[in-house]
């Protein structure tokens, strides 16, 4: 059922292209774990999973009809998907675990985090070209195009989150309190906290760059 379902609505392809890019990251960091006996890297394969998250929410939604009709259950799912959304990004801040003494060569270690990081971003723009599909039926385009251009923003702001802060996205349910002061301190008083907005703003054009370069690739013309 779910390959018939797949295959029609034009899915089947970019499901087996993550599943095996998913594969190959976890066979990589299975390999350096044998190869050294160390598990330094072993807790990407946690971080891509947070970042396939959004991307399983979305498609569900790309994949039920009755689920895009029901109003509060898209509202639902689409608060979730935000709430892990920043996760799919986050993995290029692992790039920070680089380290040029370590048990194997730079090189190998820096083609490994790459390899999760890019896979986490494809997570993270498929599933956002999801939410850009859902809201263009209710919205016109210009207003979706800036709904995308916050919500990177705001995945920025989630990324100093879980980085600086090391706050986790299902902190809002253990300790919403803590979490929402944290949030509150920076949005009150913002010149108290040059890095956390000197960031959010830096990450966030950075990957306003990346995501319209890839709908410009993808809307080009052929000859």
């Amino acid at each position: 059922m779910l390959l018939k379902k797949l295959k029609e609505n034009n899915r089947l392809n970019e499901t087996l292209f993550l599943g095996g890019f998913s594969m190959f990251c976890l066979a990589v960091s299975l390999f350096r774990f044998v190869y050294t006996d160390t598990n330094v890297f072993l807790f990407l394969n946690w971080n891509l999973f947070l970042a396939f998250i959004p991307w399983a929410l979305s498609s569900m939604m790309m994949l039920s009809p009755r689920m895009r009709q029901s109003q509060w259950m898209l509202m639902l799912l689409l608060c979730v998907w935000l709430l892990f959304f920043p996760n799919a990004p986050y993995i290029l801040t692992d790039l920070f675990h680089l380290r040029l003494n370590s048990s194997m060569p730079v090189w190998f270690d820096l083609v490994l985090i790459l390899s999760y990081a890019w896979t986490g971003l494809l997570f993270g723009f498929l599933s956002l070209w999801d939410i850009e599909c859902v809201l263009r039926k209710r919205l016109s385009t210009k207003v979706v195009t800036g709904i995308s251009v916050l919500l990177l923003f705001l995945g920025s702001f989630g990324i100093y989150i879980g980085r600086y802060l090391r706050w986790n996205s299902w902190d809002l349910l253990t300790s919403p309190f803590q979490l929402l002061y944290d949030i509150g301190d920076r949005l009150a008083n913002p010149f108290s906290h040059p890095r956390t907005w000197g960031m959010t703003l830096l990450m966030g054009i950075f990957l306003n760059i990346i995501y319209f370069s890839f709908r410009l690739i993808r809307e080009r013309k052929g000859e």
